[in-house]
């Protein structure tokens, strides 16, 4: 089995989209990421939902999570609001990570090995600068466990 065979077809984010509508196509669609294009409509990253959730909880919070408890029920609800206006590129980290595209020949364990290195989601599947779709990992994992 190869990439192609496992193709789904995801929505895309442009770099300058805001944070919140990426995260809120990602819940639409029941997706763990989205894959970012740049200006020139190719594979730029993949946002993954955490790093959505990493932007939007406070840092304290994060640092220790015994403060998340004392935030009341009401406000712990609307912590995703402080997103804002934040933009996709300024969401990004600083250090670029290693892109998780691969072609449509490879194999099942190259997209597993590509996936599990790049701690990603989805991988991109691009022929010849086109984006073709995507793989998932729910449809990466349904294949190689066999459900």
């Amino acid at each position: 089995m190869r990439a192609r065979d496992l193709i789904t077809q995801v929505p895309t984010v442009m770099v300058d989209s805001p944070v919140i509508e990426a995260a809120r196509l990602m819940v639409e669609r029941d997706l763990p990421g989205l894959i970012v294009l740049d200006e020139r409509r190719t594979p730029f990253t993949i946002l993954p939902g955490t790093q959505v959730l990493r932007l939007a909880v406070p840092g304290y919070c994060q640092d220790d999570p015994t403060l998340a408890r004392v935030i009341d029920e009401a406000h712990a609800d609307e912590f995703i609001h402080a997103l804002g206006d934040l933009t996709v590129r300024r969401a990004l980290p600083d250090q670029p990570r290693e892109l998780p595209v691969t072609d449509p020949d490879a194999t099942v364990l190259e997209v597993a090995a590509l996936m599990a290195r790049t701690r990603s989601p989805i991988v991109a599947v691009v022929d010849s600068e086109r984006l073709l779709g995507a793989v998932t990992l729910n449809t990466l994992m349904t294949r190689l466990v066999g459900t």
